[in-house]
């Protein structure tokens, strides 16, 4: 495997991972873990900017006239890219609601 289908997976791979960091870090603060939650939430933001880069990477080899050849699994990789992203979002917004509600 090579190109663009490595890249997609490890878009893939990365974002996944935040995005169970994020699902982990809101199932914590409700049981009122707010260090960890917050411990998970930088794993989740480091994890998810790897995923983030290596998208980048393929917007600036459009960008510089590269061409970057469509395939579906670069669909779902940015697809995932967009779900992890809301749920880093919304876990924010839940772990702060928890924190009001404990």
């Amino acid at each position: 495997m090579e190109g663009i289908e490595l890249i997609s997976f490890q878009i893939i791979s990365a974002v996944g991972s935040a995005r169970s960091y994020y699902i982990e870090a809101i199932q914590q603060s409700r049981k009122g873990n707010f260090e960890y939650a917050q411990e998970l939430m930088e794993a989740g933001k480091r994890d998810f900017a790897q995923g983030h880069k290596a998208h980048t990477e393929l917007l600036q080899r459009e960008a510089s006239g590269n061409p970057v050849e469509f395939q579906l699994i670069l669909m779902h990789a940015e697809d995932q890219l967009m779900s992890a992203e809301q749920f880093g979002i919304l876990a924010v917004e839940f772990i702060e609601t928890y924190k009001l509600i404990h």
